[in-house]
């Protein structure tokens, strides 16, 4: 590659970062909206900023994905390294949460059917109110995302990255998703629709509390136990 080349690479590059910073910033805040305020959205954007650059300069247009999609997925990623880089998570937390699962999996093989506030909070011999505190513990202890049930969504690679495993990563892939579109098709009316909004919509917890007038409290309450029950079901996909 000549001088001119590469300058002209590299000026291509620069524009791609600059054209993207705001979606850094986007996000950021809206990680941050699941995130305890110990955690700084500088430090996110900082850590984003460096998945956006190594974004740029690993982008193959050939592949089929935009640079926007493939961006977005890396600057997510460098994100959530920099969150388990620490783990400022309290062991409390995930006691909770591996209890919750359990309990969540042991009413509805006994009941047969979605486990209610109720009866968890029963299972775990606590009250109604701290079960629904356990929740919002875990929900802002811990990234409880989709990519936390099974494979990670980061599966747009650069040729380099990708080995001769890449077909039979693909074949996983296609496989989680559809298992977990089928799961999330079984949860209790309410916790799909929150689902559904925080992450195909994108909007906020405040947001979907006013969308189902409920309060921003009770929105956490049950995204996070969406996300455990969901854990619990996609448990048989894992011993697949």
């Amino acid at each position: 590659m000549n001088k001119a080349a590469a300058y002209q690479q590299h000026d291509d590059k620069q524009k791609l970062v600059e054209q993207h910073a705001s979606l850094v910033k986007r996000i950021a805040h809206h990680l941050m909206a699941r995130l305890p305020a110990s955690v700084l959205v500088d430090d996110l954007i900082q850590a984003g900023m460096i998945g956006l650059l190594e974004a740029s300069r690993n982008f193959d247009g050939s592949k089929g994905a935009s640079f926007e999609t493939f961006a977005g997925i890396r600057i997510r990623g460098a994100m959530l390294d920099e969150i388990r880089k620490g783990d400022w998570t309290p062991r409390s937390v995930h006691k909770n949460s591996r209890a919750i699962s359990e309990a969540i999996a042991q009413v509805e093989r006994e009941k047969g059917q979605d486990a209610r506030d109720t009866d968890i909070a029963a299972q775990l011999q606590v009250s109604i109110d701290d079960y629904h505190q356990m929740l919002n513990e875990v929900n802002a202890g811990r990234m409880v995302g989709i990519e936390d049930l099974g494979v990670t969504e980061d599966v747009i690679s650069t040729e380099q990255s990708r080995g001769t495993d890449a077909p039979f990563d693909d074949l996983l892939q296609g496989s989680f998703q559809k298992a977990l579109a089928h799961a999330i098709t079984t949860l209790p009316e309410r916790e799909a629709i929150v689902l559904s909004l925080y992450y195909d919509e994108e909007l906020n917890l405040r947001e979907i509390g006013e969308v189902l007038e409920v309060s921003e409290s009770r929105v956490s309450q049950i995204h996070s136990q969406a996300m455990l029950r969901l854990r619990t079901r996609m448990q048989s996909w894992h011993n697949e």
